[in-house]
């Protein structure tokens, strides 16, 4: 099993940044995408962006301020967030689809606990 566990969120006001980190602690075989998405109350999840051999992916509302990226080397993805705004006020959750072992072609989905981003207006 592998939690990921992920870092930066909190309470900001509008038109601030934020930038989220999330690592996936271990080795494995291959690394497929990673991402992040969130979960406002009341809402579904929803993907906000994702990264995979480096294309980009990200929810229309938050194209143009919002940028993810990764570090391969330390299993990490970023999530810089610019001019936020009061709809960005969510839980947001690490993802990524991974190959833990060479032997076995199989790969699986992991989750991180959240992250809080509050935005004030």
């Amino acid at each position: 099993q592998v939690q990921l566990v992920e870092s930066g969120g909190g309470l900001v006001q509008a038109g601030e940044s934020l930038r989220l980190s999330c690592v996936a602690p271990g080795r494995f075989y291959r690394i497929n995408a990673m991402g992040w998405y969130r979960q406002a109350p009341g809402k579904q999840r929803e993907m906000v962006a994702t990264i995979t051999s480096g294309v980009t992916n990200y929810v229309d509302s938050v194209k143009g301020r919002f940028t993810i990226s990764r570090d391969n080397a330390k299993n990490m993805v970023y999530l810089q967030m610019n001019s936020l705004k009061p709809e960005d006020t969510a839980l947001y959750y690490c993802n990524t689809n991974l190959r833990p072992y060479s032997y076995s072609g199989t790969y699986y989905d992991y989750w991180g606990q959240g992250t809080q981003v509050t935005v004030s207006s």
